[in-house]
């Protein structure tokens, strides 16, 4: 008899697995890149390093590229495209594909955005030269969450990891809309319909049933050209792209094998968590801090950033899923007590990567206030990394028994 095609691992599982261990490595990449940018003989090559002049002029918006600009423009549309995969994958084949499964993530992610901001306003006290950077504590790291969560094993109920990865999934959902309705001015209509044409080429291929990674990915290539030129954040280029990525559900497997988007997902999830994400951190989160002393945290941006992520994250996700529970909205995740919540709560706190990503956005322009969002991203993220890992550490195990029919799970 001939062999049974192989069939991929479930895509959530070995999204948990690879997000667990590139956290790690995302942790340990921020850990370096502080200790190099502060070393005597070393901080120097460090930032020549992110600076270096590599070719071509793409754009006369930016001038020559530079390994930061490659970074942060040309490796981030790749990781924005897992994103864009992952969105796709779970409204149509995953847990948020029922507005049943739904309405408790997306609650709880637009309270674990808003609140936050409103902290930052509050905190920065109006002043108009910092309002940009209204959104950098609006956002949880999904990777450096679960790589916190992996070390607690089975302290952390499987529950809690599947409803932190579904809210951080509508959580990117806000990020990138963020990112393309607020930090976008000065566009190229030429270079935009050039975008747009080259979308409408996707679309044709998808809605021709043409199932060929190839096409998409050159004109995805091309998208991203087009899309650098217009003044759009180029990242913006592979959530684009992944919408247009054909998809064959599969209610009853964890994936198919002749599925477009599962056979890319599951090519880019390793390069993505273990490569990209940590080069990102290593080329972001160094921040010199010669100079510098521990009242800087005190100043309004650093502190608003800081806060927001430790505050406002537990105050807007906590809240939201005790008031669904509460009037019935949507049950709390199954299995989990109210003290683990919290803990999870607190844990999606940690901002890291899209928190420096839209820092950079916020204030392009501005060096000096781009470091003080690192160092508020660094402590607000260490903080709430702590906080939430002591939480869930000490927390009972077990649910305590409680009398009626069993809640239902997420």
């Amino acid at each position: 008899m001939p062999d049974k095609p192989h069939s991929p691992r479930s895509a959530l599982r070995e999204f948990l697995k690879s997000e667990a261990g590139g956290g790690v490595l995302l942790i340990a990449a921020a850990a370096l890149a502080m200790l190099v940018a502060n070393l005597p003989g070393l901080s120097e090559s460090y930032f020549h390093l992110l600076h270096w002049t590599t070719g071509p002029v793409l754009s006369p918006k930016y001038g020559p590229m530079t390994v930061h600009l490659w970074i942060n423009d040309g490796l981030m549309a790749i990781f924005f495209l897992l994103v864009g995969l992952e969105i796709k994958r779970e409204f149509v084949d995953g847990r948020l594909a029922t507005w049943q499964h739904r309405r408790l993530p997306v609650v709880a992610a637009a309270a674990g955005m808003v609140v936050p901001a409103l902290v930052y306003l509050a905190v920065t006290g109006g002043r108009p030269d910092l309002q940009g950077g209204w959104a950098v504590p609006a956002a949880t790291d999904i990777a450096f969450a679960i790589g916190v969560l992996a070390l607690l094993g089975s302290r952390a109920p499987a529950s809690l990891k599947l409803f932190l990865t579904t809210v951080a999934i509508v959580d990117d959902m806000g990020a990138v809309a963020i990112i393309a309705l607020a930090y976008t001015d000065g566009i190229a209509s030429l270079a935009l319909a050039g975008a747009g044409m080259v979308l409408a080429a996707m679309y044709v291929l998808n809605q021709s049933k043409v199932r060929s990674l190839t096409p998409y990915l050159l004109l995805g290539l091309a998208l991203w050209y087009f899309v650098f030129l217009s003044g759009v954040h180029a990242t913006i280029a592979g959530v684009a792209t992944a919408l247009m990525i054909p998809v064959k559900p599969t209610p009853a497997a964890p994936d198919a094998v002749d599925s477009p988007l599962h056979r890319l997902e599951h090519a880019l999830q390793p390069w993505v968590a273990y490569a990209i994400v940590p080069l990102f951190g290593f080329a972001n989160a160094g921040v010199s801090l010669a100079g510098i002393s521990a009242g800087v945290l005190l100043d309004p941006l650093p502190l608003g950033v800081a806060l927001g992520l430790l505050l406002g994250k537990q105050i807007g996700i906590f809240g939201s899923v005790w008031i669904a529970d509460r009037t019935g909205f949507a049950p709390r995740p199954g299995g989990a007590s109210w003290v683990q919540i919290w803990g999870l709560s607190l844990m999606a706190g940690i901002g890291f990567t899209m928190s420096l990503f839209i820092g950079g956005l916020a204030f392009p322009n501005d060096p000096l206030l781009v470091d003080e969002v690192k160092i508020g991203v660094l402590a607000g993220s260490l903080l709430s990394a702590l906080a939430g890992y002591a939480v869930l550490r000490l927390a009972p195990r077990r649910l305590p028994r409680r009398a009626g029919p069993n809640r239902p799970s997420m």
